[in-house]
């Protein structure tokens, strides 16, 4: 849910103020855990999407910046690079240095989800 939130500071064009509340209600839902709101809740839901937002426009006219802006064209290859190299990876292997000297009873069994450590089941 939350990698849907995208840095929207310092592009050229500068990011909308649609694009700003977009981020901000993946922010609101992740934190609060709802997909969306209830009758009961959607007002205060709302609420927070607007007050978040305008803080945030708010923040992007205080920021100094050093740099060149960033062109969305380039950021949107760069994702797409990152997401191939993710697909290129063996299954697992973002785990390979957690899993470090771990016994082999400690990886996931073959084709299931079962951990198993010390010859007992973990899930």
């Amino acid at each position: 849910m939350c990698q849907n939130i995208k840095t929207l500071y310092h592009f050229e064009p500068p990011a909308t103020e649609e694009e700003v509340r977009a981020s901000a209600l993946q922010y609101v839902r992740k934190l609060s855990g709802l997909k969306s709101f209830s009758k009961a809740n959607k007002h205060a839901g709302e609420h927070a999407v607007d007050h978040i937002t305008e803080i945030t426009i708010q923040l992007f006219t205080q920021l100094e910046s050093h740099g060149p802006p960033r062109s969305r064209e380039v950021e949107r290859q760069m994702a797409i690079e990152r997401g191939k190299k993710r697909e290129q990876q063996p299954c697992g292997a973002s785990f390979a240095p957690l899993l470090q000297g771990a016994p082999a009873s400690a990886f996931l069994a073959a084709g299931s989800a079962v951990a198993v450590h010390q010859g007992r089941r973990l899930s």
